[in-house]
Formats: structure tokens, sequence, C-alpha cells
């Protein structure tokens, strides 16, 4: 208690240097929180864009029923298959029909129905990634009777590989802003040590202990980190319900819905914050002590 107390007098006695190195980490923490709710509500988007996705098969024209039944089944047993579901060529042709109604009279002048008899296929859930869905679409095409299978690999290929280097990326970001934030709380740390130097010798002098002279500034770097983190937090609640709101009034409800951080994300970063300020603190103590 006695410790805390000290601390809590130094943060009074340089308010300019312990607010410095509060907004840092509150900043660290704002910058690295919004980039892990971008990325928790991306990772929302691309789960349901996969649950969405559909794999197209397409047939031979004037395929026996016989044959396409027994297609259908085998389609049916394969591990990655949740769902398939026979298209026929006119069905299609009316979707495409109604998804062009604008543009119906390109359709209207059509002797021959272009399009084929497809089967829909949904998969499963535990084939929603890309190599899965490859993988899926590889054994389909060995399949007799199959022309052609569609599943959007061009798009799919693309968002996966841009999902990765976002993630690669918001690691990266995130160790930065943590050594960033080590080295202000450091700094700081060590300004504060440099404006007591002559009080710390005249505690050795009388017998104080390492430990005694470190308590103090182990707790001030906990506060620091615990108050920056709240304040980044806060932050970044605020950041979140205006984005929430203008996603709602820009999309049609219940398309997208943005979430903030789970409660276990939250106690991670403050306590990764409070870490921060402890640590500046002891990398400097633990220099500072030696060279006195």
């Amino acid at each position: 208690m006695v410790h805390f107390k000290r601390a809590l007098q130094d943060i009074r006695s340089h308010r300019f240097l312990n607010a410095l190195t509060v907004l840092t980490i509150a900043t660290a923490i704002l910058l690295f929180g919004a980039f892990s709710l971008f990325f928790i509500n991306i990772s929302d988007l691309m789960n349901a864009w996969k649950q969405g996705i559909r794999v197209m098969v397409y047939l031979q024209p004037d395929l026996p029923e016989s044959k396409r039944t027994q297609l259908q089944q085998r389609i049916a047993s394969m591990n990655a298959v949740g769902e398939v579901r026979f298209i026929s060529a006119e069905q299609a042709l009316q979707r495409l029909r109604e998804q062009m109604k604008r543009q119906r009279s390109l359709l209207d002048d059509l002797k021959t129905n272009p399009l084929p008899d497809a089967f829909e296929i949904r998969t499963s859930d535990a084939a929603r990634s890309a190599k899965a869905i490859e993988a899926l679409a590889s054994d389909l095409e060995t399949l007799e009777s199959v022309t052609e299978v569609e599943y959007g690999q061009k798009w799919l290929g693309r968002f996966s590989g841009i999902f990765q280097l976002f993630r690669a990326t918001g690691y990266g970001l995130g160790g930065l802003f943590f050594v960033a934030a080590v080295f202000i709380v450091a700094n700081t740390t060590r300004l504060v040590l440099y404006s007591r130097q002559e009080e710390i010798g005249i505690m050795r002098l009388v017998g104080a202990t390492d430990g005694f002279i470190r308590a103090p500034f182990y707790f001030q770097g906990l506060i620091q980190g615990a108050v920056g983190g709240l304040l980044g937090l806060s932050a970044l609640w605020v950041l979140y319900i205006f984005a929430a709101t203008q996603v709602r009034h820009g999309f049609t409800v219940g398309a997208i819905d943005v979430r903030f951080l789970p409660l276990s994300a939250v106690v991670a970063i403050l306590g990764c914050s409070m870490l921060v300020g402890w640590l500046g603190s002891f990398l400097c103590l633990r220099q500072f002590l030696k060279e006195a």
C-alpha cells in the first residue's frame, strides 16, 4: 500500500510526463484495437460469404435422367458436399430473366436456350476453406458427364490471399505498437529517475534495497498501462458506435452485423497495456540501478 501511494505521488509530481505516457499507450491500444475490431468483423463477413459460395457443376446436354440421378447420388456422397440441387436449363434461364429484369429484352429474342443443365452444390460446414473448395472442384471435374465446374475461383483465391496478408500485417503492426509503447514508458520512467537520482542515492545510503526502490515505479507503470488501456478502449467503443451506425444506415438491416470485441479480447488488451507499462519500468530500472 505504501508503494502504491508513492506511485500516485510520483504521477502527480510529474503529470506532464505521465500524461504523455498514458496518451501514448492509449493511442497504441486504440490503433491495435481498431485493427482487431476490423479483423474480427471482416472474419465474420468472410465466413458468411464462404457459407454462401455455390459450386456449379454443368452437365452434358441431353443427359438421361437415370444417369443424372446416379451422378447426383454420387456427388451427394462426397464428404465436402452439404446439399445438391438439380437446376434444369429452363430453371436457369428463368433465374437469369429475374436477375436481368431491366435487360429482359436481350433474352426475348433467343430462339434456343443456351444454358446447360447443372447441379448447384452447397459445401458442408467442414469445407469452407479455399483449399477444400478447390479440392472438391477437382474431384467433381473427374466425374463422367460433367463438362465444367465453376465456383468463382479467381475471386475466392484473391479474397483469401488478401485476408491472409491483412492478418500478417496486423500481427506485425501489433508487435510494432507494443515495442513503441514499451520504449516510451521506459524513457518516461528514466526521466523521472534522473529527476530523483539524488533521492535514490540517499535511500541506498540508509539501507533501502533495490526491490524497495523499484516497487513504486512498477506500480506506476501498471497504473499508466491500466489508465492508457481504459482510455484507448473507451475511444475504440466510441469509434465502434459511430461505425456501426453508419454501416446499419448504409446497408440492409441484418445484411451486416458489426460487433464489438468479445469480453475476453477486451480483458486481454487491458492486460497487455498493463504489461507494457510494467515492462517499460522494469527495463528502465534494470539499466538505471546498474549504472547508479
